[in-house]
């Protein structure tokens, strides 16, 4: 049982992540648009809209870490914990960005939801890439007509 409610979260999270993640960027994309700062400050502003939304899906993890761990029993945080709420957000920055430090460790089912975020960090991380390059490609007028396959009549 304990496997079928940290699936059941894991979807859960994915999808928060994903709608909280679409919603951010469509915010982002009409940004340059509606702002009347100079345009260097204008892609910072998107920039930072884009980070926010990677901070608070990691977020939602370690919340989601907290309640598996001190209100479901559903495993535990190991390693070098210092004792406050700062580990789970550690914990799940460093999952998400599949940077995985290797000084804290989950136990129990938890390992199921953190191997999860990491893929949804890596997927969303991606997306954030693409997104970016677009918008600095539409920013700097970078679009280019697309060659013709046509043959000239």
């Amino acid at each position: 049982m304990p496997i079928a409610i940290s699936v059941i979260i894991s979807l859960i999270l994915v999808t928060a992540t994903v709608l909280l993640h679409y919603e951010l960027l469509q915010f982002a994309a009409g940004l340059p648009d509606r702002l009347t700062y100079p345009k260097r400050s204008r892609i910072l502003i998107v920039l930072a809209v884009v980070l926010a939304a990677h901070v608070l899906e990691a977020g939602l993890y370690a919340v989601a870490y907290y309640l598996m761990q001190t209100h479901l029993g559903l495993g535990t945080l190991s390693g070098h914990l210092e004792g406050g709420t700062l580990d789970y957000f550690y914990f799940s920055i460093a999952t998400y960005t599949t940077l995985g430090m290797g000084d804290l460790h989950p136990v129990g089912v938890l390992r199921l939801v953190a191997g999860i975020e990491s893929l949804n960090g890596l997927v969303l991380i991606g997306w954030s890439a693409s997104f970016t390059y677009l918008t600095m490609e539409e920013f700097w007028g970078m679009k280019r007509d697309a060659p013709s396959t046509k043959a000239e009549t």
